[in-house]
């Protein structure tokens, strides 16, 4: 797969430079002395890696998944190949400060060039990504002298991270886990319990893993604190470490079998055992933890890995949509077959089905969901490097806000619509698209898990609903406000994009009025019956807004660049958007004010 099927870098380097300027970072003291030309160089070290390292295996990773045999997880030796020349690289620090030995880079370039990575191989892309939100939790939260050789380590791409939460029992209902933490006398404590869904719970790509575990403290009765209050976070390594980063002997944590899905095979998914007792660390079953921050604030600590989780969530699946579009855009215009509608003559040459309408309007919805995706991740990811650089706190606090009401958007939002994009990618394939021969069909399967990845779609809404849209009196909302109807005033003084600047206005003010209409309600389960179809409408807006809001860059880079066809593609992708899909937003917005209460009155057994 060459590069230019992976991601558009004209596309990237627009999303980047262009409309979200990050350039202007340089001039905070955070990012003093960089230059686009660092950016660019690094970018272009991702675009590599992921043309000659990641991709070539991507087909191998889907049909040989990884395997156990009992006692050890075996996978494709081409991903350790890749994950070793990504960590030689420097690129699992890309973004980590220069005191913990990173490249201090912002995360907004970080994340365009994991897109590449994403786009190319989510298998073998999803143990790095969850590694770097590992450290940076550990960075943020834990001891810097216990956790600096866990990061020593997977800086070098010896050591790689996971994220323990769910429970065979539990799985999203975080607050009724049972793995224990018992304290020692030495101050650590030996963990008990199963935990399920765990990426990259075990592997042979490194020496170690670091597993990042939710678990409750008992009482001196024994008895597990009740709700999401009594959840600690535990460092649970497979092989022991010492203060230097030597490596010791195993830790009790014992692969109980591994969960064979439907995409995203690469990345080996486990149910793991902790304490079942097949490993004696220094003589005693159970297995040894330290813990994060505090006693009783792990899933305060865990979300600042969860949140980022689900931002890389989101970018994967626009990634994958992207590549889909190309892929799709590729076969429709080297595929022959009919002619047009005024051609009479069967004897004529067929023509590229690329000049038929209906494939048209396929590829042009496909470009709008997944360039669209792409532009929410990384506008994501710009507000983070504003909450880590910015020196005024009022702009931090607002930038936080903004990015903690996005956060289900960006990880739903993607996750829903790249789907549909390569939905569309297999259609406009026609019979080739859901045959094994063709990509397209594997990058269905892989994205079809990202909404369920880091919290279902229902999850997010209700969060999004229920409290993002609320916190702090709705300070948020009027911190998107204030963006929305300033992209608003800066298009209406442009005449090719007043129509759309009034569309946006309008459906705002929607959106606002339902929001407002569903906070009165006091009746919770009548409140968020329906947050599904708030999410749906609530992230079209948004990303409505964010297409107008590179529309007004892109007619100004038309004065100037010779890129017209690229400019007037992106145009046209925005035209689509506000001509196909802001309309959907009403049709969401129907049932919710007032409230339709048919799946809220459904008796169980009616169905």
């Amino acid at each position: 797969m060459n590069n230019e099927m992976i991601l558009s870098r004209q596309d990237v380097d627009f999303l980047l430079f262009d409309w979200l300027n990050i350039e202007v970072l340089n001039q905070r003291p955070r990012f003093a002395g960089q230059e686009r030309s660092d950016y660019a160089a690094v970018l272009n070290v991702y675009e590599d890696l992921a043309t000659d390292l990641f991709a070539p295996h991507n087909k191998k990773n889907d049909s040989h998944e990884p395997s156990f045999d009992g006692e050890r997880v075996t996978v494709n030796p081409e991903v350790s190949v890749a994950l070793k020349a990504f960590a030689d690289a420097g690129l699992m620090s890309t973004a980590f400060s220069t005191e913990w030995n990173g490249m201090s880079l912002p995360n907004t370039i970080e994340r365009a060039g994991m897109a590449y990575l994403m786009g190319a191989n989510p298998g073998t892309t999803g143990y790095a990504f969850l590694t770097i939100g590992n450290a940076n939790l550990l960075m943020a939260h834990g001891d810097p002298k216990k956790v600096k050789p866990y990061i020593d380590a997977m800086i070098a791409g010896d050591c790689f991270g996971t994220m323990c939460l769910s429970e065979p029992q539990a799985g999203s209902s975080l607050g009724d886990i049972r793995t224990r933490a018992v304290p020692t006398a030495d101050g650590r404590y030996r963990l008990f319990g199963n935990k399920m869904w765990i990426s990259g719970g075990e592997h042979d790509i490194s020496g170690n893993i670091v597993h990042l575990v939710l678990a409750k403290i008992p009482d001196e009765q024994g008895k597990l604190p009740a709700g999401v209050q009594g959840i600690s976070l535990f460092t649970v390594p497979r092989k022991l470490v010492d203060e230097q980063g030597n490596i010791g002997e195993r830790n009790d944590v014992a692969l109980a079998g591994i969960n064979h899905k439907m995409g995203y095979r690469g990345t080996v998914n486990c149910v793991l055992n902790f304490g079942e007792g097949r490993y004696t660390p220094e003589g005693e079953p159970g297995a040894i933890g330290e813990l994060v921050g505090e006693a009783g604030k792990g899933l305060s600590y865990m979300f600042h890995m969860m949140n980022e989780a689900r931002i890389s969530v989101g970018l994967g699946a626009a990634a994958l949509g992207y590549t889909g579009y190309l892929h799709a855009l590729d076969y429709a215009k080297n595929r022959l077959q009919g002619r047009s509608r005024s051609e009479r003559d069967p004897s004529s040459p067929q023509i590229p089905i690329i000049q038929h309408a209906d494939v048209r309007r396929m590829l042009l919805a496909q470009k709008s969901y997944a360039s669209g995706a792409l532009a929410l991740c990384l506008y994501a990811a710009k507000l983070t490097d504003d909450i880590h650089s910015l020196e005024d706190s009022e702009q931090q606090k607002k930038a936080q806000l903004l990015l903690d009401l996005l956060t289900p958007v960006v990880k739903s939002w993607s996750s829903e619509w790249g789907l549909v994009a390569n939905d569309l990618a297999i259609q406009v394939h026609g019979g080739y698209g859901y045959t094994r021969e063709y990509n397209v069909e594997q990058f269905y399967r892989d994205n079809r898990l990202n909404p369920i990845h880091e919290g279902t779609f229902g999850i997010q809404a209700m969060d999004l609903l229920g409290r993002k849209t609320r916190i702090n009196d709705g300070l948020a909302m009027h911190v998107l406000n204030e963006k929305i109807t300033g992209t608003i005033a800066q298009a209406q003084s442009i005449a090719a994009l007043q129509r759309h600047a009034n569309t946006l206005a309008q459906t705002w003010q929607r959106v606002q009025e339902v929001t407002a209409a569903l906070h009165a309600i006091k009746d919770m389960d009548m409140q968020l019956a329906n947050a599904a179809n708030y999410l749906e409408a609530f992230g079209h807006l948004v990303v409505g807004w964010l297409w107008l809001d590179q529309a007004i860059t892109l007619h100004e880079n038309l004065a100037t660049s010779s890129a017209t066809d690229f400019l007037n593609g992106k145009l046209a992708a925005c035209d689509y958007f506000f001509g196909w899909e802001m309309p959907k937003i009403y049709s969401w917005l129907a049932v919710l004010d007032p409230i339709e209460t048919t799946p809220l009155n459904m008796q169980e057994a009616w169905f």
